[in-house]
């Protein structure tokens, strides 16, 4: 448990420290991603990026675990 809960916590901030250069690439705003503006009010919903960062984390975590 502990080495599952420090893996997930060097993850995000290697996510964190890379978000920069990530939002560069255009993850974030892909095709497929939510977005709604109006006047006083936004709401953002990133489907198709949540989409792609679930299946490379499982592929990840999938080879990791062999």
């Amino acid at each position: 448990m502990q080495k599952l809960l420090i893996t997930i916590g060097i993850m995000l901030l290697v996510a964190g420290l890379l978000w920069p250069l990530l939002s560069k690439l255009g993850i974030g705003r892909l095709p497929g991603d939510i977005r709604i503006e109006r006047e006083g009010f936004a709401f953002y919903f990133p489907l198709t990026t949540m989409i792609i960062i679930s299946i490379v984390l499982t592929l990840i975590f999938r080879f990791w675990g062999k």
